[in-house]
């Protein structure tokens, strides 16, 4: 699903404070995935999502999503592609505030052109899913910060993406809330098939996926299935 050949990024390219982000990443990524990037503060993580969810470009190499190179893709190209590809979930719930949940769940799809008829049926299986089908009427201040985060997991999976982008998805959350959580991504993976990709160093995450793909420096230094 996912291919990365020979990948470097740069920080502050040619510059005295010049920082190699990346270091030739050679990475598959199968369908159906449920695998974490680790690795300390600064080792390369969090860039390494975001190049491959068009976030970020790479310096060199070249990013394969569904067989179709993405690395050299205009702005407007991406941003089709993580519309209609791709889900994100952030450390910040970027909610919109002025919607309900229900709003802000079904926005991806309104964005894509989904009927009505298709987002009130779509946000209702994944609010119930994620235990938040009672708060559908509610505003996002008007909710926990474990039940902000789920509504942020649910707007991400809602349109059916290919794949979810978690960076750091329970640095806001108790550790109750953040084993309630993962336990639902987890589910989420295993019922709708949707690969999730994490950026943490968050040890529950690291006890609850299949794969940790380790960096270090900007290196993949360790790559072990579960």
């Amino acid at each position: 699903m996912i291919k990365l050949q020979d990948v470097n990024k740069y920080f502050f390219k040619g510059e005295p404070r010049e920082v190699h982000a990346l270091r030739d990443i050679n990475l598959s990524i199968e369908a159906g995935e449920f695998t974490l990037f680790g690795g300390p503060s600064g080792c390369g993580k969090t860039t390494l999502l975001n190049i491959i969810g068009a976030l970020d470009s790479c310096d060199s190499g070249k990013i394969y999503l569904q067989d179709k190179e993405i690395g050299s893709l205009d702005e407007e190209s991406r941003t089709t592609l993580r519309l209609n590809e791709l889900g994100f979930v952030f450390q910040a719930y970027n909610l919109i505030p002025v919607l309900n949940v229900e709003e802000n769940i079904g926005f991806v799809m309104r964005l894509r052109g989904f009927s009505d008829k298709e987002i009130k049926q779509r946000v209702l299986e994944v609010a119930t899913l994620l235990e938040i089908d009672n708060k559908l009427k509610s505003l996002p201040n008007a909710l926990s910060g474990g039940q902000q985060q789920r509504v942020a997991v649910a707007r991400a999976v809602a349109a059916k993406p290919k794949i979810i982008l978690a960076d750091e998805p329970t640095a806001n959350l108790d550790s109750n809330n953040s084993k309630i959580l993962m336990n639902m991504m987890r589910e989420l993976n295993e019922k709708e098939g949707v690969s999730i990709l994490f950026a943490s160093h968050d040890e529950l995450i690291m006890e609850s996926v299949r794969r940790i793909v380790t960096l270090n420096d900007g290196a993949i230094v360790d790559d072990n299935e579960r």
